[in-house]
């Protein structure tokens, strides 16, 4: 029974291939024949994949319709115009002054306070003049 695995498949298909050629021509008639029904009926199951599974009839779709609708369009250009408003508020948004008065705080020895206090900021334009 140690023999190795290609020696053994090779000795079961050389068994298998002598019992198919003695059969009786009917029998091996009504084999095919079973086998023809059951290649007929079987329906393969999807296999599933995870990760984007919309993406393969998504883009079936777009190529199917070469026209695109006005709403389409209106939809799309307003994702990218959200986009790029949400991309130009955080750059330019009130973390960045909030970077820069903690970059203050960290590099001068007033105190927290005077950066707090209201007319600070207009006294620290009209002393920079």
């Amino acid at each position: 029974m140690n023999q190795p695995e290609p020696e053994l498949a090779r000795k079961l298909v050389e068994h298998l291939d002598y019992g198919v050629d003695h059969l009786d021509p009917g029998v091996r008639e009504r084999l095919a024949a079973a086998r023809r029904i059951a290649l007929s009926h079987y329906r393969g199951q999807p296999a599933m994949v995870p990760g984007l599974a919309w993406a393969g009839p998504a883009a079936a779709w777009l190529t199917e319709h070469r026209f695109f609708s006005g709403r389409l369009l209106i939809a799309a250009a307003a994702l990218v115009l959200a986009t790029a408003g949400v991309v130009y508020w955080q750059s330019t948004g009130p973390a960045n002054g909030l970077a820069e008065v903690d970059l203050y705080l960290l590099t001068d020895e007033l105190p927290i306070n005077a950066y707090l206090d209201k007319g600070f900021d207009s006294w620290l334009k009209r002393s920079s003049r």
